[in-house]
């Protein structure tokens, strides 16, 4: 039997709505994980694992289905302000073991520097190497409605 959680799909997703709220929901279904309850995970991507970066498919038949996850996001709702989400991870070793971190920030390229420094120093602290660091990051700007960028590392959804 294969292993639900073989691959982890690292989505991203912006949303614009009448509320900070509303632009999370938008975000989510952007992201193709709307119609899940989400279980957020911490930081360990388990050995054997790899990532690929594509929107998650959600079959109609998943409706409120647990949906194990990294997440990161942010909403802004003043006009002309930036928000950006982003997950940065690494990932080596001969059976694939690796690290996620997740954070947000007004400015992007401090939020790159951030993910870089807390997973360097992650790894530091386990005494491994795992790699390079990779990251995805979504950016919105607030012009009028609030707005919600987010990244989201899915593990697996289950049913209840």
């Amino acid at each position: 039997m294969n292993d639900p959680f073989d691959t982890i799909v690292l989505a991203r997703g912006l949303g614009r709505g009448p509320t900070a709220l509303a632009a999370f929901d938008a975000a989510l279904r952007d992201a193709g994980v709307a119609n899940y309850n989400l279980l957020t995970l911490s930081s360990v991507i388990p050995p054997g694992r790899r990532i690929e970066r594509a929107r998650w498919r959600s079959p109609a038949q998943h409706w409120g289905r647990r949906l194990y996850c990294v997440l990161s996001q942010a909403r802004e709702e003043r006009p002309g302000h930036a928000v950006h989400a982003g997950i940065g991870w690494v990932q080596g070793g001969a059976d694939g073991r690796g690290l996620f971190v997740e954070l947000h920030d007004s400015e992007r390229e401090r939020l790159e520097q951030d993910l870089h420094a807390t997973l360097d120093a992650m790894t530091a602290g386990r005494g491994v190497a795992l790699g390079p660091v990779h990251t995805e990051i979504a950016s919105a700007r607030c012009e009028g409605e609030p707005v919600c960028a987010l990244v989201i590392a899915v593990y697996a959804s289950e049913p209840w």
